[in-house]
């Protein structure tokens, strides 16, 4: 029996309060404790009855109730008024809610008198009492703003990758289900009982610069690495995407969800204490989602604030319409496919403090004119997934037209390349495509000189760039002819680009003979037949300048005639 059950039921507008039962026939199912320790603190004994209190509307329109509390006569004096267990309301007539009048607050809710100091009792520890929070919903929370908020401003909807990459949307609502809001069966399957699901999404200040997307990307890495060990190792583990709807640049929050198929409090717990120990500001929530009685799903938010965990919210969860685009498409040009060079460099710049390799990879960057122009022979770039035979054709082809051999990144900067992949997205894409303006100017030098043959350039950087950060499948990719895949206006364009493409089964066959170590995208490529598709589409629509296609799966004589030929004719 959850804890908020003890007190009688009060019916809305019924004459006077109820009479609270006392702690001892409070049905904890052991000796009453909670997170005021044991039951003396404060004076408050056993026998002791909890305090009646009253909730009233704020305004007309039904807004957030807000209870004031009336301690007992004798009860002993506190910065703020704190109850242990379990509070029962009378509401009047006019406050119509569908669930029962008996609202369950955390133990640690307070409600401070003005001009009084806040805190807790001296000693007294963090963790709720569990039988509190793990008990079931008898409604949405209602507190005072701040924390029990009863709506989340501005309005959110979230998107959940399942394990088959199809995508789930779903929204928070802070209003009271009504009659016809019946629960959704898929969402309850997913984030409802038996296990026990938790968020958590790095939050970005809206309109944030570059910094503030930085220092966000790399608290999600290291969360992303944290929820890998411990005692999460027995939750799943799923990619979850907060965003506003409306499809505006700057919204999406990058987090996670976490199932716990056992609901072991001690995914809890260690949750709690992952949220306490970070301290950039802002900083993220936990939401825990639960099923009331009828079915209905809500989200408790909690936060972490100086030691403590507060709820700072709690709505109920409903089903969203999918987007037209995938939510994180807008954002795609300041996170992961960088328009230009001078956002590419602002990334970088923010990383020199953490990472002295950045420091050198700009200086480099800033040796290299801004715009650069080709010499009179030309230029031909060679895309491909691993394993596709790049590298000897390439070799090839260049040893053919006695050409000039670049790779991107070039070797000045290779050096460093385990060092940035091991960043976030958006440090490691600022890297490579930084990496393609210092090839540029080496390509505008050698082009002088010979033909130049590119193995991998801005395309191989953009395609693995939105295939990684877009998730789902091939049908939530930017549509054909989005600015995402149009070439950069900085940046030195080719005269041609092949892209060689094998079988699934011939590329791993490949694969499996190379012996050597491979990348964590090669590693990705091999696992996830669906990320393998989205790279080749993305490469499939880019522009200006296109790939050509080349199956590279017949012997490497036929296919390097087959690329002579193309180069041929299309470069005269």
């Amino acid at each position: 029996m959850h804890p908020a059950e003890a007190a009688e039921e009060v019916k809305p507008g019924s004459g006077t309060p109820v009479t609270h039962r006392t702690h001892t026939e409070l049905p904890w199912g052991r000796a009453p404790r909670s997170s005021f320790g044991a039951p003396h603190t404060w004076g408050l004994r056993a026998k002791r009855l909890l305090p009646s209190a009253y909730c009233l509307p704020r305004t007309s329109r039904g807004e957030e109730a807000r209870p004031e509390g009336r301690p007992l006569p004798g009860a002993p004096a506190s910065p703020g008024f704190r109850f242990p267990a379990a509070l029962c309301f009378r509401f009047p007539e006019a406050l119509r809610f569908p669930f029962p009048a008996v609202v369950s607050l955390p133990t640690w809710v307070s409600f401070p008198r003005r001009g009084r100091g806040r805190g807790r009792p001296p000693r007294a520890p963090m963790a709720f009492a569990r039988p509190l929070l793990r008990g079931r919903l008898s409604g949405p929370r209602v507190g005072r703003r701040g924390v029990c908020a009863g709506a989340m401003a501005p309005p959110r909807r979230f998107v959940l990758e399942l394990p088959d990459c199809s995508l789930a949307h779903f929204a928070l609502r802070a209003d009271a289900p009504g009659p016809a809001d019946a629960p959704d069966p898929r969402l309850a399957a997913l984030l409802g009982p038996p296990e026990r699901s938790y968020s958590l999404c790095v939050p970005v200040t809206p309109g944030a610069g570059c910094g503030a997307r930085v220092r966000a990307a790399r608290l999600h890495h290291r969360l992303l690495h944290q929820l890998r060990r411990g005692p999460f190792q027995r939750c799943q583990l799923l990619r979850l995407l907060c965003y506003c709807p409306g499809g505006q640049a700057g919204s999406p929050q990058h987090g996670f969800l976490l199932r716990d198929p056992q609901d072991d409090a001690d995914t809890r717990r260690a949750l709690l204490e992952l949220l306490d120990a970070c301290q950039e500001a802002p900083r993220p929530h936990l939401g825990e989602f639960e099923a009331d009685p009828p079915g209905q799903l809500w989200q408790r938010l909690w936060e972490m604030r100086d030691g403590r965990c507060l709820q700072v919210g709690c709505a109920r969860v409903v089903p969203a319409p999918e987007p037209l685009l995938h939510p994180v498409v807008p954002d795609l040009a300041s996170s992961v496919v960088f328009p230009d060079r001078e956002v590419a460099r602002a990334v970088l710049e923010e990383c020199t403090s953490f990472i002295p390799e950045a420091r050198a990879v700009l200086e480099l960057v800033d040796q290299c004119p801004k715009q650069v122009q080709k010499g009179k022979f030309q230029v031909v770039a060679i895309e491909g997934l691993d394993a596709t035979g790049k590298t000897t054709v390439t070799q090839s082809v260049a040893d053919s037209l006695k050409a000039a051999l670049l790779r991107s990144p070039p070797s000045c900067i290779g050096q460093w390349r385990n060092v940035f992949d091991d960043e976030p997205a958006i440090i490691r894409r600022a890297f490579y495509s930084l990496g393609n303006y210092i090839v540029a100017s080496e390509i505008a030098k050698e082009s002088a000189k010979s033909p130049v043959i590119v193995d991998r350039y801005w395309h191989s950087t953009a395609t693995y760039a939105i295939a990684t950060e877009v998730s789902g499948g091939l049908q939530h990719l930017p549509p054909a002819h989005h600015p995402v895949y149009q070439w950069p206006e900085d940046l030195l364009k080719p005269d041609l680009v092949l892209l060689l493409t094998v079988s699934p089964e011939e590329r791993l066959q490949r694969l499996q003979g190379r012996g050597v170590e491979k990348t964590r995208e090669e590693a990705e490529l091999e696992a996830n037949s669906v990320f393998r598709q989205k790279v080749e589409m993305s490469y499939q629509r880019m522009e200006n300048p296109c790939c050509h296609v080349v199956d590279a799966s017949p012997s490497r004589e036929k296919v390097l005639q087959m690329v002579l030929s193309l180069i041929e004719n299309r470069c005269n």
